[in-house]
Protein backbone atom coordinates (compact mmCIF):
# COMPACT_ATOMS: atom_id res chain seq x y z
CA UNK A 1 0.00 0.00 0.00
CA UNK A 2 1.24 3.50 -0.81
CA UNK A 3 2.20 5.64 2.17
CA UNK A 4 2.47 9.38 2.65
CA UNK A 5 4.08 11.18 5.57
CA UNK A 6 2.03 13.92 7.19
CA UNK A 7 4.72 16.07 8.78
CA UNK A 8 2.92 17.88 11.60
CA UNK A 9 4.35 21.18 12.81
CA UNK A 10 1.80 23.89 13.63
CA UNK A 11 -1.34 21.95 12.70
CA UNK A 12 -2.13 19.69 15.67
CA UNK A 13 -5.67 18.94 14.53
CA UNK A 14 -7.73 16.61 12.40
CA UNK A 15 -10.60 18.94 11.45
CA UNK A 16 -10.22 21.52 8.67
CA UNK A 17 -6.67 20.39 8.00
CA UNK A 18 -5.85 20.98 4.33
CA UNK A 19 -2.51 19.21 4.63
CA UNK A 20 -4.04 16.06 6.07
CA UNK A 21 -6.79 16.13 3.46
CA UNK A 22 -4.24 16.39 0.63
CA UNK A 23 -2.24 13.49 2.09
CA UNK A 24 -5.38 11.33 2.37
CA UNK A 25 -6.19 12.00 -1.26
CA UNK A 26 -2.68 10.97 -2.24
CA UNK A 27 -2.23 7.67 -0.39
CA UNK A 28 -3.99 4.76 1.26
CA UNK A 29 -1.82 4.99 4.37
CA UNK A 30 -0.89 8.11 6.31
CA UNK A 31 2.09 8.40 8.65
CA UNK A 32 1.40 11.27 11.09
CA UNK A 33 4.78 12.37 12.41
CA UNK A 34 5.87 15.13 14.75
CA UNK A 35 9.59 15.77 15.23
CA UNK A 36 10.84 17.37 18.42
CA UNK A 37 13.52 19.55 16.85
CA UNK A 38 16.58 19.51 19.10
CA UNK A 39 17.66 22.93 17.86
CA UNK A 40 14.35 24.47 18.89
CA UNK A 41 14.38 22.63 22.20
CA UNK A 42 17.77 24.23 22.93
CA UNK A 43 16.70 27.72 21.87
CA UNK A 44 16.86 30.54 24.40
CA UNK A 45 13.32 31.39 23.32
CA UNK A 46 11.92 28.10 24.58
CA UNK A 47 9.18 28.44 27.18
CA UNK A 48 8.46 25.69 29.70
CA UNK A 49 4.71 26.30 29.79
CA UNK A 50 4.52 26.50 26.00
CA UNK A 51 6.48 23.26 25.69
CA UNK A 52 4.14 21.62 28.21
CA UNK A 53 1.13 22.86 26.23
CA UNK A 54 2.64 21.45 23.03
CA UNK A 55 3.32 18.05 24.60
CA UNK A 56 -0.18 17.88 26.05
CA UNK A 57 -1.50 18.81 22.60
CA UNK A 58 0.52 16.01 21.01
CA UNK A 59 -0.83 13.55 23.54
CA UNK A 60 -4.38 14.68 22.75
CA UNK A 61 -3.75 14.39 19.00
CA UNK A 62 -2.38 10.88 19.45
CA UNK A 63 -5.54 9.94 21.34
CA UNK A 64 -7.76 11.23 18.54
CA UNK A 65 -5.68 9.41 15.93
CA UNK A 66 -5.97 6.15 17.85
CA UNK A 67 -9.75 6.47 17.85
CA UNK A 68 -9.50 6.37 14.07
CA UNK A 69 -7.14 3.42 13.80
CA UNK A 70 -3.97 5.50 13.52
CA UNK A 71 -1.36 6.84 15.93
CA UNK A 72 1.18 9.62 16.22
CA UNK A 73 4.77 8.79 15.30
CA UNK A 74 6.99 10.92 17.51
CA UNK A 75 10.69 11.38 16.84
CA UNK A 76 13.34 13.69 18.25
CA UNK A 77 16.38 15.05 16.48
CA UNK A 78 17.28 16.86 13.28
CA UNK A 79 14.13 17.10 11.10
CA UNK A 80 15.88 16.22 7.84
CA UNK A 81 17.63 13.22 9.35
CA UNK A 82 14.48 11.95 11.06
CA UNK A 83 12.33 12.40 7.96
CA UNK A 84 14.91 10.68 5.77
CA UNK A 85 15.07 7.80 8.24
CA UNK A 86 11.28 7.53 8.24
CA UNK A 87 11.14 7.53 4.44
CA UNK A 88 13.59 4.62 4.36
CA UNK A 89 11.73 2.72 7.07
CA UNK A 90 8.27 3.18 5.56
CA UNK A 91 8.91 3.42 1.85
CA UNK A 92 6.78 6.59 1.83
CA UNK A 93 6.79 8.29 -1.52
CA UNK A 94 5.64 11.75 -0.45
CA UNK A 95 5.76 14.16 2.46
CA UNK A 96 2.95 16.63 3.02
CA UNK A 97 3.42 19.57 5.37
CA UNK A 98 1.93 22.95 6.13
CA UNK A 99 4.39 25.82 5.49
CA UNK A 100 5.80 27.85 8.35
CA UNK A 101 7.17 31.36 7.98
CA UNK A 102 9.62 32.18 10.76
CA UNK A 103 13.22 32.68 9.57
CA UNK A 104 14.37 29.42 11.15
CA UNK A 105 11.40 27.48 9.74
CA UNK A 106 12.05 28.82 6.24
CA UNK A 107 15.71 27.81 6.40
CA UNK A 108 14.84 24.38 7.79
CA UNK A 109 12.12 23.70 5.24
CA UNK A 110 14.23 24.90 2.31
CA UNK A 111 16.97 22.50 3.40
CA UNK A 112 14.54 19.59 3.76
CA UNK A 113 12.90 20.29 0.39
CA UNK A 114 16.28 20.12 -1.35
CA UNK A 115 16.75 16.55 -0.14
CA UNK A 116 13.24 15.13 0.05
CA UNK A 117 10.01 15.46 -1.90
CA UNK A 118 7.74 17.76 0.09
CA UNK A 119 4.35 19.09 -0.93
CA UNK A 120 3.48 22.28 0.94
CA UNK A 121 -0.26 22.74 1.49
CA UNK A 122 -2.40 24.86 3.79
CA UNK A 123 -1.10 27.69 5.97
CA UNK A 124 -1.04 28.80 9.61
CA UNK A 125 -2.17 32.17 8.24
CA UNK A 126 -5.65 32.79 6.90
CA UNK A 127 -4.21 34.19 3.68
CA UNK A 128 -0.59 33.02 3.23
CA UNK A 129 2.36 35.35 2.51
CA UNK A 130 2.67 36.28 -1.14
CA UNK A 131 -1.08 36.45 -1.64
CA UNK A 132 -1.74 39.91 -0.19
CA UNK A 133 0.54 42.33 -2.03
CA UNK A 134 0.52 45.78 -3.58
CA UNK A 135 -0.38 46.06 -7.28
CA UNK A 136 3.37 46.03 -8.09
CA UNK A 137 3.86 42.81 -6.13
CA UNK A 138 5.66 44.36 -3.16
CA UNK A 139 4.51 43.47 0.36
CA UNK A 140 2.50 45.93 2.42
CA UNK A 141 4.18 47.48 5.44
CA UNK A 142 1.19 49.56 6.59
CA UNK A 143 -1.73 47.73 8.16
CA UNK A 144 -4.69 49.72 6.82
CA UNK A 145 -3.99 49.16 3.10
CA UNK A 146 -3.00 45.58 3.92
CA UNK A 147 -6.33 44.98 5.62
CA UNK A 148 -8.26 46.51 2.68
CA UNK A 149 -6.44 44.24 0.23
CA UNK A 150 -6.87 41.29 2.60
CA UNK A 151 -10.62 41.82 2.82
CA UNK A 152 -10.90 42.07 -0.95
CA UNK A 153 -9.30 38.62 -1.24
CA UNK A 154 -10.98 36.86 1.67
CA UNK A 155 -13.96 34.83 0.49
CA UNK A 156 -15.52 33.05 3.49
CA UNK A 157 -18.32 31.67 1.32
CA UNK A 158 -15.69 29.72 -0.64
CA UNK A 159 -14.23 28.07 2.47
CA UNK A 160 -15.46 24.50 2.66
CA UNK A 161 -14.95 23.25 6.19
CA UNK A 162 -13.16 19.89 6.18
CA UNK A 163 -14.52 17.49 8.83
CA UNK A 164 -12.12 15.25 10.72
CA UNK A 165 -11.65 11.93 8.88
CA UNK A 166 -13.53 8.98 10.34
CA UNK A 167 -10.61 6.60 9.87
CA UNK A 168 -6.90 6.81 9.07
CA UNK A 169 -4.74 3.84 8.15
CA UNK A 170 -1.16 3.91 9.44
CA UNK A 171 1.56 1.24 9.13
CA UNK A 172 1.99 -0.69 12.37
CA UNK A 173 5.71 -1.45 12.27
CA UNK A 174 7.09 2.09 12.68
CA UNK A 175 8.97 2.97 15.85
CA UNK A 176 7.84 5.94 17.89
CA UNK A 177 8.97 7.42 21.17
CA UNK A 178 6.32 8.12 23.77
CA UNK A 179 5.27 11.70 24.31
CA UNK A 180 7.60 12.87 27.09
CA UNK A 181 5.97 13.08 30.48
CA UNK A 182 5.77 16.71 31.44
CA UNK A 183 4.35 18.27 34.59
CA UNK A 184 0.70 19.14 34.35
CA UNK A 185 0.12 22.79 33.62
CA UNK A 186 -0.45 24.73 36.85
CA UNK A 187 -4.00 25.55 37.90
CA UNK A 188 -3.54 29.17 36.86
CA UNK A 189 -2.80 28.02 33.30
CA UNK A 190 -6.39 27.80 32.12
CA UNK A 191 -5.76 26.26 28.70
CA UNK A 192 -6.51 22.61 28.03
CA UNK A 193 -4.41 21.55 25.05
CA UNK A 194 -6.89 19.79 22.79
CA UNK A 195 -8.69 20.33 19.53
CA UNK A 196 -11.98 19.74 21.31
CA UNK A 197 -11.28 22.57 23.77
CA UNK A 198 -10.36 24.93 20.92
CA UNK A 199 -13.67 24.22 19.21
CA UNK A 200 -15.54 24.70 22.50
CA UNK A 201 -13.92 28.09 23.06
CA UNK A 202 -14.75 29.25 19.54
CA UNK A 203 -18.36 28.17 19.98
CA UNK A 204 -18.59 29.79 23.42
CA UNK A 205 -17.20 33.07 22.14
CA UNK A 206 -19.35 33.33 19.03
CA UNK A 207 -22.47 31.17 19.19
CA UNK A 208 -23.78 30.58 22.70
CA UNK A 209 -26.57 32.67 24.21
CA UNK A 210 -25.19 36.17 24.79
CA UNK A 211 -21.81 35.33 23.22
CA UNK A 212 -18.84 37.44 24.26
CA UNK A 213 -18.25 38.54 20.66
CA UNK A 214 -21.33 40.80 20.93
CA UNK A 215 -19.63 42.90 23.60
CA UNK A 216 -16.09 42.41 22.29
CA UNK A 217 -15.75 46.00 21.06
CA UNK A 218 -16.60 47.30 24.55
CA UNK A 219 -14.91 44.70 26.75
CA UNK A 220 -11.81 43.57 24.85
CA UNK A 221 -9.56 46.11 26.56
CA UNK A 222 -10.93 45.53 30.05
CA UNK A 223 -8.30 43.70 32.08
CA UNK A 224 -10.82 42.89 34.81
CA UNK A 225 -13.26 41.14 32.45
CA UNK A 226 -13.07 37.86 30.56
CA UNK A 227 -14.04 39.56 27.32
CA UNK A 228 -11.75 37.95 24.74
CA UNK A 229 -11.77 34.59 22.96
CA UNK A 230 -8.44 33.41 24.46
CA UNK A 231 -7.90 31.31 21.34
CA UNK A 232 -4.33 32.49 20.76
CA UNK A 233 -2.58 29.34 22.14
CA UNK A 234 -4.80 27.18 19.93
CA UNK A 235 -4.06 29.25 16.84
CA UNK A 236 -0.35 29.18 17.74
CA UNK A 237 -0.24 25.38 17.49
CA UNK A 238 -3.03 24.90 14.98
CA UNK A 239 -5.39 23.13 17.35
CA UNK A 240 -7.95 25.09 15.36
CA UNK A 241 -7.55 26.42 11.84
CA UNK A 242 -7.13 30.16 11.36
CA UNK A 243 -9.37 30.21 8.31
CA UNK A 244 -12.15 28.50 10.27
CA UNK A 245 -11.88 31.15 12.99
CA UNK A 246 -11.94 33.95 10.40
CA UNK A 247 -14.94 32.44 8.64
CA UNK A 248 -16.72 32.20 11.99
CA UNK A 249 -15.96 35.88 12.69
CA UNK A 250 -17.44 36.79 9.31
CA UNK A 251 -20.53 34.68 9.95
CA UNK A 252 -20.97 36.36 13.34
CA UNK A 253 -20.79 39.74 11.62
CA UNK A 254 -23.41 38.72 9.07
CA UNK A 255 -25.70 37.25 11.72
CA UNK A 256 -25.41 40.11 14.24
CA UNK A 257 -28.78 41.54 15.18
CA UNK A 258 -27.53 44.90 16.45
CA UNK A 259 -24.75 47.42 15.73
CA UNK A 260 -22.81 46.41 18.84
CA UNK A 261 -22.68 42.78 17.71
CA UNK A 262 -21.56 43.75 14.20
CA UNK A 263 -18.88 46.04 15.60
CA UNK A 264 -17.62 43.33 17.94
CA UNK A 265 -17.34 40.79 15.12
CA UNK A 266 -15.69 43.33 12.82
CA UNK A 267 -13.06 44.28 15.40
CA UNK A 268 -12.37 40.63 16.21
CA UNK A 269 -11.86 39.87 12.52
CA UNK A 270 -9.54 42.87 12.39
CA UNK A 271 -7.44 41.34 15.17
CA UNK A 272 -7.14 38.15 13.10
CA UNK A 273 -6.01 40.26 10.13
CA UNK A 274 -3.32 41.82 12.36
CA UNK A 275 -2.13 38.28 13.06
CA UNK A 276 -1.84 37.64 9.31
CA UNK A 277 -0.12 41.01 8.82
CA UNK A 278 2.67 40.15 11.25
CA UNK A 279 3.11 36.70 9.69
CA UNK A 280 3.56 38.39 6.31
CA UNK A 281 5.96 40.98 7.70
CA UNK A 282 8.18 38.35 9.31
CA UNK A 283 8.23 36.30 6.11
CA UNK A 284 9.11 39.23 3.84
CA UNK A 285 11.40 41.01 6.30
CA UNK A 286 13.03 38.28 8.45
CA UNK A 287 15.56 40.81 9.76
CA UNK A 288 12.89 42.23 12.09
CA UNK A 289 13.71 39.41 14.53
CA UNK A 290 17.08 41.09 15.07
CA UNK A 291 16.67 44.72 14.01
CA UNK A 292 14.37 47.71 14.30
CA UNK A 293 12.26 47.97 11.17
CA UNK A 294 12.63 51.73 11.51
CA UNK A 295 14.11 54.30 13.93
CA UNK A 296 17.52 52.59 14.12
CA UNK A 297 18.96 55.56 16.06
CA UNK A 298 17.20 54.86 19.39
CA UNK A 299 19.82 54.56 22.13
CA UNK A 300 18.66 52.13 24.80
CA UNK A 301 19.54 52.35 28.48
CA UNK A 302 19.63 48.66 29.38
CA UNK A 303 20.16 48.83 33.12
CA UNK A 304 20.03 45.26 34.48
CA UNK A 305 18.42 46.21 37.81
CA UNK A 306 15.56 47.96 36.00
CA UNK A 307 15.01 45.04 33.67
CA UNK A 308 15.03 42.64 36.63
CA UNK A 309 12.41 44.72 38.45
CA UNK A 310 10.22 44.63 35.34
CA UNK A 311 10.64 40.86 34.96
CA UNK A 312 9.74 40.24 38.59
CA UNK A 313 6.77 42.63 38.65
CA UNK A 314 8.43 44.96 41.13
CA UNK A 315 8.24 48.29 39.31
CA UNK A 316 5.90 49.94 41.83
CA UNK A 317 3.25 50.47 39.15
CA UNK A 318 0.39 48.03 39.87
CA UNK A 319 -0.85 47.83 36.27
CA UNK A 320 2.62 46.73 35.14
CA UNK A 321 3.34 44.43 38.06
CA UNK A 322 -0.04 42.66 37.92
CA UNK A 323 0.48 41.92 34.23
CA UNK A 324 3.98 40.56 34.77
CA UNK A 325 2.73 38.32 37.59
CA UNK A 326 -0.05 37.08 35.32
CA UNK A 327 2.51 36.26 32.62
CA UNK A 328 4.96 34.39 34.83
CA UNK A 329 2.29 32.49 36.77
CA UNK A 330 -0.26 31.71 34.07
CA UNK A 331 1.72 31.80 30.82
CA UNK A 332 -0.72 34.28 29.32
CA UNK A 333 -1.33 38.01 29.47
CA UNK A 334 -4.25 40.19 28.47
CA UNK A 335 -3.48 42.06 25.23
CA UNK A 336 -4.01 45.50 26.78
CA UNK A 337 -1.59 44.47 29.52
CA UNK A 338 0.96 43.43 26.89
CA UNK A 339 0.90 46.94 25.47
CA UNK A 340 1.16 48.55 28.91
CA UNK A 341 4.18 46.51 30.03
CA UNK A 342 5.89 46.82 26.64
CA UNK A 343 5.47 50.58 26.66
CA UNK A 344 6.78 50.76 30.21
CA UNK A 345 9.87 48.69 29.38
CA UNK A 346 10.80 50.40 26.13
CA UNK A 347 9.82 53.99 26.93
CA UNK A 348 9.66 54.49 30.71
CA UNK A 349 12.78 52.37 31.24
CA UNK A 350 14.34 52.78 27.78
CA UNK A 351 15.20 49.09 27.63
CA UNK A 352 15.63 47.39 24.26
CA UNK A 353 12.41 45.74 23.05
CA UNK A 354 14.42 42.62 22.14
CA UNK A 355 14.92 41.84 25.83
CA UNK A 356 11.20 42.03 26.44
CA UNK A 357 10.42 40.01 23.34
CA UNK A 358 12.70 37.22 24.52
CA UNK A 359 11.25 37.26 28.05
CA UNK A 360 7.75 36.98 26.63
CA UNK A 361 8.76 34.02 24.47
CA UNK A 362 10.17 32.30 27.54
CA UNK A 363 6.85 32.54 29.36
CA UNK A 364 3.93 32.84 26.93
CA UNK A 365 1.94 29.74 26.05
CA UNK A 366 0.85 31.50 22.87
CA UNK A 367 4.35 32.84 22.18
CA UNK A 368 4.53 33.21 18.40
CA UNK A 369 7.60 34.70 16.66
CA UNK A 370 5.58 36.86 14.26
CA UNK A 371 2.90 38.21 16.61
CA UNK A 372 5.30 38.67 19.51
CA UNK A 373 7.85 40.54 17.41
CA UNK A 374 5.18 42.63 15.72
CA UNK A 375 3.57 43.59 19.00
CA UNK A 376 6.82 44.55 20.64
CA UNK A 377 8.07 46.64 17.73
CA UNK A 378 4.65 48.29 17.39
CA UNK A 379 4.68 49.44 21.02
CA UNK A 380 8.36 50.41 20.94
CA UNK A 381 7.65 52.57 17.90
CA UNK A 382 10.33 50.81 15.86
CA UNK A 383 8.21 48.47 13.73
CA UNK A 384 6.09 48.54 10.61
CA UNK A 385 3.08 50.79 11.02
CA UNK A 386 4.13 51.24 14.64
CA UNK A 387 2.62 53.38 17.36
CA UNK A 388 3.86 56.98 17.07
CA UNK A 389 7.03 57.73 19.01
CA UNK A 390 5.10 60.06 21.34
CA UNK A 391 2.54 57.40 22.29
CA UNK A 392 3.83 56.55 25.75
CA UNK A 393 1.29 54.76 27.90
CA UNK A 394 0.69 56.26 31.32
CA UNK A 395 0.51 53.13 33.54
CA UNK A 396 -1.83 54.83 36.02
CA UNK A 397 -4.34 56.25 33.54
CA UNK A 398 -4.30 52.97 31.61
CA UNK A 399 -5.13 51.11 34.81
CA UNK A 400 -7.91 53.54 35.74
CA UNK A 401 -9.46 53.12 32.31
CA UNK A 402 -9.15 49.37 31.85
CA UNK A 403 -9.30 48.08 35.45
CA UNK A 404 -11.35 50.82 37.13
CA UNK A 405 -12.05 48.97 40.38
CA UNK A 406 -8.64 47.31 40.65
CA UNK A 407 -10.04 43.79 40.26
CA UNK A 408 -7.19 42.72 37.96
CA UNK A 409 -4.56 44.29 40.23
CA UNK A 410 -5.90 42.59 43.34
CA UNK A 411 -6.07 39.22 41.57
CA UNK A 412 -2.38 39.23 40.69
CA UNK A 413 -0.83 41.31 43.49
CA UNK A 414 -1.94 39.83 46.83
CA UNK A 415 -0.18 42.48 48.90
CA UNK A 416 -2.47 45.16 47.43
CA UNK A 417 -5.77 43.35 48.01
CA UNK A 418 -6.75 45.46 51.02
CA UNK A 419 -5.72 48.79 49.51
CA UNK A 420 -8.72 51.14 49.08
CA UNK A 421 -9.97 51.80 45.55
CA UNK A 422 -8.80 55.40 45.82
CA UNK A 423 -5.16 54.27 45.96
CA UNK A 424 -5.16 50.91 44.18
CA UNK A 425 -3.74 52.39 40.97
CA UNK A 426 -1.13 54.59 42.67
CA UNK A 427 -0.51 53.11 46.14
CA UNK A 428 2.53 55.33 46.77
CA UNK A 429 0.05 58.18 47.34
CA UNK A 430 -1.60 56.28 50.18
CA UNK A 431 -1.20 58.11 53.55
CA UNK A 432 1.03 56.35 56.04
CA UNK A 433 -1.85 55.77 58.44
CA UNK A 434 -3.83 53.91 55.78
CA UNK A 435 -0.75 51.91 54.81
CA UNK A 436 -0.56 50.71 58.39
CA UNK A 437 -4.28 49.92 58.51
CA UNK A 438 -4.20 47.77 55.36
CA UNK A 439 -0.79 46.29 56.25
CA UNK A 440 0.81 47.38 53.02
CA UNK A 441 3.79 49.60 53.68
CA UNK A 442 5.10 51.15 50.49
CA UNK A 443 8.79 50.46 50.20
CA UNK A 444 8.45 47.38 52.41
CA UNK A 445 5.46 45.27 51.35
CA UNK A 446 5.17 46.84 47.90
CA UNK A 447 7.86 48.90 46.14
CA UNK A 448 7.94 52.58 45.43
CA UNK A 449 7.83 53.36 41.66
CA UNK A 450 11.26 52.74 40.19
CA UNK A 451 10.86 55.75 37.88
CA UNK A 452 8.72 58.87 37.76
CA UNK A 453 6.54 58.43 34.67
CA UNK A 454 6.52 62.11 33.71
CA UNK A 455 10.30 62.39 33.89
CA UNK A 456 10.69 59.05 32.09
CA UNK A 457 8.36 60.21 29.33
CA UNK A 458 10.45 63.30 28.62
CA UNK A 459 13.63 61.21 28.62
CA UNK A 460 12.07 58.78 26.13
CA UNK A 461 11.09 61.58 23.77
CA UNK A 462 14.66 62.89 23.85
CA UNK A 463 16.01 59.39 23.22
CA UNK A 464 13.74 59.07 20.20
CA UNK A 465 15.15 62.39 19.00
CA UNK A 466 11.96 64.38 19.36
CA UNK A 467 10.88 67.46 21.37
CA UNK A 468 9.55 66.78 24.84
CA UNK A 469 6.45 68.98 24.49
CA UNK A 470 4.56 66.71 22.11
CA UNK A 471 1.15 65.39 23.24
CA UNK A 472 0.79 61.96 24.78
Amino acid sequence: MSSTIWWIRRDLRLADNQTLQAALQQSEQIIPVFILDTKLLASRYIGEKRLAFLLHGLRSLDSELRKRGSRLILRQGNPLEELNRLVIESGAQNIYAEPDYSPYAVRRDTHVAKKLRVAWTGSPAILPPGLVTKPDGDPYTIFTPFSRAWKSLFSPEKIAFIPAPESISTPENLASMSVPEYPALPDYVSFEASEEEAARRLNSFTQEINPKIESYATNRDRQDLNGTSQLSPYLRFGLISARQVAATAWSAYQAAENPEGRKGAEIWLNELIWRDFYIHILYHYPQVRRENFRLPHVKWDNRPEMFQAWCEGKTGYPSVDAAMHQLVISGWMHNRSRMIVASFLTKDLLIDWRLGEEFFMQHLIDGDPAANNGGWQWTAGTGTDAAPYFRIFNPVSQSLRHDPNGVYIRQWIPELRSVPDKYIHNPWKMPLEIQKQVRCMIGVDYPFPIVDHNIARDRALRAYGKPVNRPV
